[in-house]
């Protein structure tokens, strides 16, 4: 298992990592089985998004002895009803969840605080002026919380939640089809088979600020519905046309810019172990640009996917990075320093480019990249 930082939170975890539902209707023997097989494969980060009360007390049985190795990114404002989850925005509610939440697992701390499920800008707007924002701020301060965090499936409202300094993790769906649609606080139009109807073509512009921006502030992205809910594994539901497989859409996911973690629904310890096995599989495994350069619905035509078809360069330059690193730049309107020292330390830098065009004639999406290398030379100085 490899692991990435949390963005700036300090807080390391796995590429792979964990949601709640596979603990869903688990015994405690079962939700063992499952903390033991997350342990063994190194799976170390784990969203827990439902406030099911049975599911909490298994699992901090289950962690007894071992939580310091877990980082639990768990959500605020989800409480327990009528035997089933529901979000509230009631202060007493959230508080008496969370004290719940803190007792069932037997900690006295959560890693990750998540504001759960934003996805009106209007929303946004209230709940980070308002008392939900306090509040976990409090939790911060106290030591309760790490770090806090919000889950939200429209990237307008991530853009602004990372802007805003306030939220230093953010929860979002991403997989290769969710990337291609407008932002927008309709969730169903993620999955409406209507909303791929027509040929849709390069990452959503809201979207790819969003990423480039999460990126330069040091926010971290934890993954959901990288699958689509499984619809991207089935080539009669996924709406791309054509059926991707679990390493492909896993490793899409971590190719954007900041994220840090994706998050399997895992049901078995054999599921577990099919999805960790991203880590020790070929590039070839991995690989989804000819895949996605050939899909029926979807082109990024001239969009850098960081895929790396474009390597070996003929002077060993390594151009998904220099790009990805240009793109930040570009997308933040000056050069952070953070890019800066990322560029620097690269072994081979733009300005070497001899313009062979070998790199372009790889390019499952016909990325300019001798112009691209041109631009990066004169941005970075060298």
């Amino acid at each position: 298992m490899k692991y990435r930082k949390l963005g700036r939170t300090g807080y390391m975890v796995s590429e792979v990592g964990m949601g709640c539902e596979g603990f869903e209707d688990k015994s405690f023997e079962e939700t063992l089985e499952l903390v033991d097989a997350m342990e063994q494969h190194g799976i170390n980060c784990m969203d827990l998004y439902t406030p099911n009360p049975k599911l909490r007390s298994n699992l901090g049985q289950a962690l007894l002895g071992r939580r310091e190795k877990f980082v639990l990114q768990a959500h605020i404002c989800t409480t327990w009803k009528d035997g089933q989850y529901k979000r509230t925005r009631d202060m007493e509610e959230i508080k008496a969840s969370f004290a719940d939440l803190l007792e069932r697992m037997e900690t006295d701390h959560i890693e990750v605080g998540m504001i759960h499920y934003v996805d009106s800008m209007a929303e946004w707007d209230s709940i980070k002026n308002g008392e939900i924002m306090k509040y976990a701020q409090d939790l911060k301060n106290s030591g309760k919380i790490g770090a806090l965090g919000l889950s939200s499936h429209n990237p307008a409202v991530a853009l602004d939640a990372a802007q805003s300094g306030l939220v230093d993790v953010m929860m979002l769906s991403v997989n290769p089809c969710y990337d291609l649609l407008p932002a927008g606080e309709n969730i169903g139009q993620l999955w409406d088979g209507k909303s791929y109807e027509n040929q849709l073509i390069n990452i959503d512009p809201t979207r790819y600020e969003m990423y480039e921006k999460c990126q330069n502030l040091g926010v971290a992205i934890t993954v959901m519905k990288v699958f689509g809910g499984g619809d991207l594994l089935s080539a009669e539901l996924s709406p791309a046309g054509k059926a991707l497989t679990v390493y492909q859409c896993i490793h899409y996911a971590l190719t954007r810019p900041g994220v840090a973690s994706v998050l399997i629904g895992a049901k078995t310890a054999e599921q577990i172990k099919a999805s960790v096995g991203y880590s020790a599989a070929p590039e070839s495994e991995k690989d989804y640009a000819g895949v996605f350069a050939a899909l029926p619905k979807i082109s990024w035509q001239g969009h850098c996917m960081y895929c790396g078809h474009c390597a070996p360069c003929s002077v060993k330059i390594d151009v998904a990075d220099v790009t990805k690193f240009l793109n930040l730049a570009l997308a933040q309107g000056e050069v952070p320093e953070t890019v800066r020292e990322h560029y620097e330390v690269l072994e081979h830098h733009a300005s070497e480019c001899i313009a062979c065009g070998e790199c372009e004639s790889r390019c499952p999406f016909g990325v300019p990249v001798i112009e691209n290398m041109q631009k990066a030379a004169g941005i970075f100085g060298k």
